[in-house]
C-alpha cells in the first residue's frame, strides 16, 4: 500500500474529525475510493458496518444494511474523498490499456488511458515510473499475468516489464491500442493495431535494462537493412512455379528463395532487397 504524505495525513485527520470516524477507517476508505478510480468503492471496515461498496451518484450497500444514518455518513465520506481524488492533477486514470485472451485466443483490449501522476497525498512509489525516463510520459499503460506495459506513441517506443527486466521495443507505424497473452495455446504476447493482431517479436528491440540492443549481424554475404514490420508471406506464384521445373537447380533456388523470405521476417533485408535477389534467381531457372 502507498504511504501518505504529511498533507495527505492532514487531510485524513480532517475527513475523520469532520464525519466521526477513525483515521485508520478514513485511510481505508481513501485506498478503496482510490483503487475504485475515484467513482466507487469496495471496502471493508468494522466502522462502514463491515463489507460494503459505494458508487458515485447515491448508490451504496453496507453489511449493516438498514443502518440508514450510517449509509448517509458513508456516502457523505466518499463523496468528499473523490472529490479530492478529483482535485489531484493526473491522480485518476481516465481509462485502462489492458487485455485478457483465454484458451482460444481471443483479442480484448480498452486503451488510451492516461497514466497515474504525481499527487500531493501519496509518497511516490518507483514502480509507479518503471520505464526509462528519457522516453517521458507515457499515453498509455496497463498490466497482465504480471506483465506490464508503457506505450509512448510519440516516441514511438514501447516498454515492457517482465521477470525484473525493461524491454523497449521500436513500435515503428503501429498504433497500438491493447495487449493480449496466449493462454493455453503457449505465452506468446500479441498487440492489437491497424495491421490487425502482430506478435510482439516482430518488433526490433532497442533497449534491455537501459543498455542499448545491438542487431546480430545477418548472415555472410546478406546486407543489412532495417525494414518494415515483417508480416507472414504466403508462397507466390513464381515461387509455385518453380516447384514445378523438378531438378536439383531448381530446388536448390526455391530453398534459397525461402531463406530469403525467412530473412526479410525477421527483419535483417528490406521488401526491394527480397523482390530483387528473388527476381535474380527465378530468372536462373
Amino acid at each position: 500500500m502507498q504511504q501518505l504524505t504529511s498533507q495527505g495525513q492532514m487531510i485524513v485527520n480532517d475527513l475523520a474529525a469532520r464525519h466521526g470516524f477513525s483515521t485508520d477507517a478514513v485511510t481505508h476508505m481513501l485506498f478503496a475510493v482510490l483503487n475504485g478510480n475515484g467513482g466507487q468503492a469496495q471496502f471493508s471496515h468494522g466502522e462502514f458496518g463491515g463489507s460494503g461498496q459505494w458508487m458515485r451518484g447515491g448508490m451504496i450497500m453496507l453489511g449493516d444494511m438498514f443502518n440508514n444514518y450510517l449509509k448517509g455518513r458513508v456516502d457523505s465520506l466518499c463523496t468528499e474523498i473523490s472529490n479530492i481524488l478529483a482535485n489531484q492533477p493526473g491522480l485518476l486514470r481516465s481509462g485502462s490499456f489492458q487485455s485478457q485472451s483465454q484458451g482460444g485466443g481471443s483479442f480484448q483490449h480498452q486503451a488510451n488511458g492516461s497514466p497515474a501522476g504525481r499527487s500531493s497525498l501519496f509518497v511516490p512509489d518507483p514502480e509507479d515510473n518503471w520505464w526509462p525516463q528519457d522516453l517521458g510520459a507515457p499515453n498509455a499503460t496497463g498490466s497482465q499475468n504480471n506483465v506490464r506495459y508503457a506505450y509512448f506513441s510519440g516516441a514511438r517506443r514501447l516498454a515492457v516489464k517482465t521477470g525484473g527486466e525493461v524491454w523497449v521495443y521500436d513500435t515503428l507505424d503501429h498504433n497500438i491500442g491493447g495487449f493480449s497473452q496466449q493462454q493455453g495455446s503457449g505465452s506468446d504476447i500479441v498487440f492489437g493495431s491497424q495491421y490487425g493482431t502482430v506478435n510482439l517479436a516482430s518488433l526490433p528491440l532497442v533497449s534491455r535494462n537501459g543498455q542499448a540492443y545491438v542487431q546480430p549481424a545477418p548472415p555472410q554475404g546478406m546486407p543489412s537493412s532495417q525494414s518494415s514490420p515483417p508480416a507472414p508471406q504466403a508462397a507466390t506464384q513464381s515461387s509455385q512455379q518453380a516447384l514445378q521445373t523438378g531438378g536439383t537447380a531448381s530446388a536448390d533456388i526455391l530453398t534459397a528463395i525461402e531463406k530469403l523470405g525467412d530473412l526479410k521476417a525477421k527483419g535483417f533485408i528490406s521488401e526491394d532487397e527480397f523482390a530483387s535477389k528473388k527476381a535474380d534467381l527465378l530468372s536462373r531457372l
